[in-house]
């Protein structure tokens, strides 16, 4: 993966952590995971590297339709107020970033650049969750995670296998669809993706 094409990856996921509007949200992770599913079909070197990344575009389109489908089912009576202003939730996402790329060691990735970027979503997705009080944002964030994961799996040496690479994709579709079930029941009883409306429950 080119230097510009691994930073645009992570240009887009610092916007993600910045932005408001969840349908916006959810358009800048799947540029993101389609940018991936097409760093994987370049290069690509047999059939089963060519599947891993069609199951890759696939899963990112999918993800999208059903985030989308999320959104203008579960329409938010006002903003939900994520509690940490964005430039504050960029402060801490790049803080974040650049403390993984001190602490964690090289994991042998074909690049430096490639090492940086993956560890740079992988804080964005967890600083996402622990700013973002609006449940489908919490789950762009674990899928930004599994993003940084898989460019790790595509810049490994060799490349991961169609086995590995398929069941990351199949494990966070499941992860996926039982959060959009428990965010439906949230709105549905609360009126509301805001996860702040959970400390209202006493046993």
């Amino acid at each position: 993966m080119s230097g510009t094409l691994a930073w645009a990856v992570v240009a887009l996921g610092l916007a993600v952590v910045v932005v408001r509007r969840r349908s916006v949200a959810v358009g800048l992770v799947t540029v993101q995971a389609l940018l991936l599913a097409g760093v994987a079909m370049a290069e690509a070197s047999n059939t089963d590297d060519l599947g891993a990344a069609f199951a890759l575009a696939v899963r990112g389109v999918a993800l999208a339709a059903l985030f989308l489908v999320i959104v203008s089912r579960t329409r938010e009576p006002g903003p939900v107020r994520a509690g940490v202003a964005p430039f504050a939730r960029a402060g801490v996402a790049v803080g974040l970033a650049l403390a993984f790329t001190w602490l964690v060691p090289s994991i042998g990735l074909e690049s430096s650049q490639s090492e940086r970027a993956m560890l740079a979503l992988v804080a964005f997705g967890a600083a996402i969750v622990a700013t973002r009080r609006a449940t489908l944002h919490q789950l762009l964030g674990i899928v930004m995670v599994e993003n940084g994961l898989v460019l790790g799996a595509i810049e490994l040496p060799g490349g991961a296998s169609l086995a590995v690479e398929l069941g990351v994709a199949l494990d966070l579709t499941l992860i996926a669809i039982v959060a959009v079930v428990f965010h439906e029941r949230i709105f549905a009883e609360f009126g509301s993706g805001d996860t702040a409306v959970l400390e209202t429950l006493r046993d």
